[in-house]
């Protein structure tokens, strides 16, 4: 006797689907910390006093500064001033050394 096989039972069957793999969960995001006074028991009153010396001080920081930089500004006129002296002078000694070199009939620069 011969036995018939359906021919459907042969043949592979067409691959599974896989599982969707489930997605992570979200990391939570901080939440910030209220930014705190940086004087919580300062009324008003002592708020106006401590900015008013802040201000006071910082005035004087700063008349003392321009006067730092005016003193530094004369200095530097008084540098530049003495820098063009210097040149002048340095001007003079190589004119003095060009004359006395070329005013030397044929004699060897290496004898002065």
């Amino acid at each position: 006797m011969i036995s018939v096989i359906p021919a459907y039972s042969q043949e592979p069957g067409p691959p599974k689907i896989p599982e969707p793999s489930p997605e992570p969960q979200p990391i939570p995001i901080p939440e910030p910390e209220p930014i705190r006074e940086p004087f919580p028991e300062e009324s008003d009153t002592e708020k106006i006093q401590r900015l008013t010396k802040e201000n006071a001080q910082l005035k004087e920081e700063n008349l003392q500064l321009k006067i730092q930089v005016t003193e530094l500004n004369k200095i530097i006129e008084n540098l530049q001033a003495i820098t063009l002296e210097q040149i002048k002078v340095i001007m003079q000694l190589v004119q003095q050394l060009q004359e006395a070199i070329f005013s030397m009939p044929y004699s060897s620069p290496t004898n002065l």
